[in-house]
C-alpha cells in the first residue's frame, strides 16, 4: 500500500518569494480627524479625553481636557455643543453626550482638587489682560503655563465676565465658576478687579508689560428706538442680568415683555419668570426657525411657561401697555409690518436685541481699526498696534463662551511667538473622518444617557441648577460610546482577519504596521476597520 502523500512546506521559501510583490494597492495606517475635534471652537481632542475616560482615567482624561480648555465644569454646562451636532454617532443611534461627560469630569477635578503645574522656565516677560471674561481668563491660563507673567485687570467686582454677568445661575452655579477660576489665580496669575483700563499705552509702561491681549466683553446692550411714555418701564437685558449679582433683584413686576430673539431674550424671560413674573412674553419679529437662540433654550423656555409672540416687533410702549404689530413674511422670507395692532399688559419692557463691547480703551492706540463695532485683527489675533491683540467679543465671532475660550487659547500661542521673536504656525489638519469610512457593524446599539433635569415647579421658583450631572457609571457608560472616528484604537480586527498575518504588533499604545513582503493587498484590513484608520493606496512603480 502506497504511503499517503505528504507536503512540507518550507518557511524560508515563503520569505523568499515576498509574496507582497503580488499587490496592486497597499494598506495604509491613517490618522483622521474626528468631526467632534473639526467643530469645536475651543479646540479640544474630544476623541483623546473621551479615550481615556473610557477606562476610568479621569484625571488623565481632565488633563487632556486642560492642554486646551481652562474651563471644563463651565464648558459642560454652558456650552451649546457643536461637537455633538457633528458626531458620527448621531448617524447611527444618537450622539455621544459630550458635554455631559465634560461636565463630570471638570466636577471631578473640583471635587478632587487637581491643579495645574506650570513646568515652563520663567520667560522674564509680562502680559497684560484686559477683561476676566472667558477670553481673557483663557489667554492668562495659557500665557502662565507658557512661562510668561500675567496680570488680568477688569472693572468688575469680580472675575468671569459675561460667564458671571450674562449667564444665569440656573445654567451656571457660581460655585462652579470660583472654582475654576481660582485655579487659574493659584498658578500666579494676578486678577485686578475694579481697574477700568482707559489709557493703554500709559498701562502697558506703568505695570512694564511687553505684550496686551484685550478682552472686553460686550456689557453694553443695544437699544432700539421704541417710542415710549414717561411712565413705561425699559431696561435692556444685560443690565438686568447684571444685576441678579448685585446686592439685590432686579423689580420687574407681574407682568414682563421681552423683545428679541437670541440666548438671551431667553435668559432674560426665563429670569423674569423665576423672579416672580406670572406672564412672561418673548416678543420677536420672525418665525421660530429664523430664531438666533438655540433650539433646547427655547424649549426649556416654553416649558417653564414663558410665551412666544412670532412675527411681531413692538410698536410703542405706554404706561403699563405694549404696543405690538404683527408682522408678515415677504416672497423672500423677510418680515414686513401689516398695521394690524395688539396691545400687552407688561410691567416692564427688557430689551434683547444684542451687545456690544466698549472699546473707549482704543483711544489713541496707532494702527488699530475699527468696523462695525468690532476690531479688526489678522489670524494672529494682532491688532495694527505692535504687541496688541484682542479676541473674544471685541472681535468678529460668534459670542459664545466656547469661541472666546478658544480666542483666548489661540491667541496666546501667538503671543506666545511674538514675545520669543518667532512666530507661531498651527499644525496641519488631517482629513476629516466622515461617517462612510466607518464599519458601524461592530459597533452595538447604545443610547445616550439622558441627563436629569430638575423638576418643572422648581425651576419656575428657584434658581437652582436646571441640568442634572452624570453620576461614574453613566458617564462611563457615555464616553464608551465614542466610535473612535478615523483614529485607531486597536481594536486587533485589522490583526486578526489578516490572511497573510502581515499585520504586526507593535504593543499597547504602539498600535500596528504592516510587513508588505507579505500583505498581496486584498484589503480585508481596511473592510474591517470600525473606525476607518486604514485606507488603501494603488501601489505606484
Amino acid at each position: 500500500m502506497d504511503k499517503p502523500f505528504a507536503i512540507t512546506l518550507d518557511v524560508g521559501s515563503s520569505l523568499a518569494n515576498k509574496t507582497g510583490a503580488w499587490r496592486t494597492e497597499r494598506p495604509v495606517y491613517v490618522d483622521r480627524l474626528p468631526p467632534c475635534n473639526q467643530a469645536c471652537p475651543a479646540g479640544e481632542d474630544v476623541q483623546q479625553w473621551l479615550y481615556r475616560a473610557e477606562d476610568g482615567s479621569y484625571e488623565a482624561a481632565w488633563r487632556k481636557i486642560m492642554e486646551d480648555n481652562p474651563f471644563p465644569a463651565v464648558m459642560g454646562r454652558v456650552c451649546y455643543h457643536p461637537c455633538q451636532t457633528e458626531c458620527n454617532r448621531g448617524q447611527l443611534d444618537e450622539a455621544v453626550g459630550i458635554n455631559a461627560v465634560e461636565a463630570f469630569l471638570g466636577d471631578e477635578a473640583i471635587r478632587s482638587g487637581w491643579t495645574v503645574a506650570v513646568e515652563a522656565p520663567p520667560s522674564g516677560k509680562r502680559v497684560l489682560v484686559v477683561g476676566a471674561g472667558p477670553s481673557g481668563l483663557s489667554a492668562a491660563y495659557h500665557l502662565a503655563r507658557l512661562g510668561h507673567a500675567v496680570t488680568v485687570m477688569d472693572a468688575g467686582d469680580a472675575a468671569g465676565g459675561m460667564m458671571r454677568y450674562g449667564i444665569p445661575r440656573y445654567r451656571l452655579p457660581r460655585e462652579v465658576l470660583d472654582a475654576e477660576i481660582r485655579r487659574i489665580t493659584g498658578m500666579g496669575v494676578e486678577v485686578e478687579l475694579g481697574r477700568t483700563v482707559t489709557d493703554l499705552p500709559a498701562a502697558m509702561r506703568e505695570g512694564g508689560f511687553d505684550a496686551a491681549f484685550l478682552a472686553v466683553g460686550a456689557h453694553i446692550g443695544r437699544r432700539a428706538y421704541i417710542p415710549a411714555g414717561d411712565t413705561a418701564r425699559v431696561l435692556d437685558a444685560v443690565t438686568m442680568l447684571r444685576g441678579m449679582e448685585g446686592e439685590g433683584p432686579p423689580l420687574l413686576g407681574r407682568r414682563v415683555v421681552v423683545y428679541g430673539g437670541g440666548d438671551t431674550a431667553m435668559d432674560a424671560a426665563r429670569t423674569a419668570r423665576r423672579l416672580g413674573a406670572t406672564d412672561a412674553v418673548v416678543v420677536y419679529r420672525r418665525i421660530r426657525e429664523r430664531m438666533p437662540a438655540h433650539a433646547f433654550e427655547v424649549e426649556e423656555a416654553v416649558e417653564e411657561g414663558v410665551r412666544m409672540k412670532w412675527l411681531s416687533t413692538i410698536a410703542r410702549a405706554d404706561g403699563e401697555r405694549v404696543i405690538v404689530e404683527k408682522m408678515r413674511l415677504d416672497e423672500a422670507g423677510f418680515p414686513q409690518p401689516t398695521g394690524e395692532l395688539e396691545e400687552l399688559e407688561a410691567d416692564t419692557v427688557v430689551l434683547a436685541l444684542g451687545q456690544l463691547p466698549d472699546l473707549s480703551l482704543l483711544r489713541g492706540l496707532p494702527g488699530v481699526e475699527v468696523a462695525d463695532d468690532v476690531v479688526k485683527i489678522g489670524e494672529d489675533f494682532a491688532t495694527g498696534c505692535p504687541g496688541v491683540f484682542a479676541g473674544g467679543d471685541m472681535v468678529h465671532s460668534e459670542r459664545t463662551v466656547t469661541v472666546a475660550v478658544g480666542h483666548g487659547k489661540k491667541a496666546a500661542r501667538h503671543i506666545d511667538g511674538y514675545l520669543r521673536g518667532t512666530a507661531y504656525r498651527p499644525a496641519p489638519r488631517h482629513a476629516p473622518a466622515t461617517f462612510n469610512v466607518l464599519n458601524t457593524w461592530y459597533y452595538s446599539d447604545a443610547p445616550a444617557t439622558v441627563r436629569p433635569r430638575l423638576d418643572l415647579a422648581r425651576r419656575t421658583s428657584t434658581f437652582d441648577e436646571v441640568q442634572g450631572a452624570l453620576d461614574e457609571s453613566t458617564a462611563l457608560f457615555e464616553a464608551r460610546r465614542c466610535l473612535s472616528c478615523g483614529n485607531c484604537f486597536e481594536c486587533d480586527n485589522c490583526y486578526g482577519v489578516c490572511p497573510d498575518n502581515a499585520v504586526i504588533k507593535l504593543g499597547p499604545g504602539e498600535r500596528f504596521e504592516i510587513d508588505y513582503d507579505y500583505c498581496k493587498g486584498c484589503g480585508l484590513c481596511a473592510a474591517e476597520c470600525p473606525c476607518g484608520a486604514i485606507t488603501m493606496t494603488p501601489e505606484t512603480g
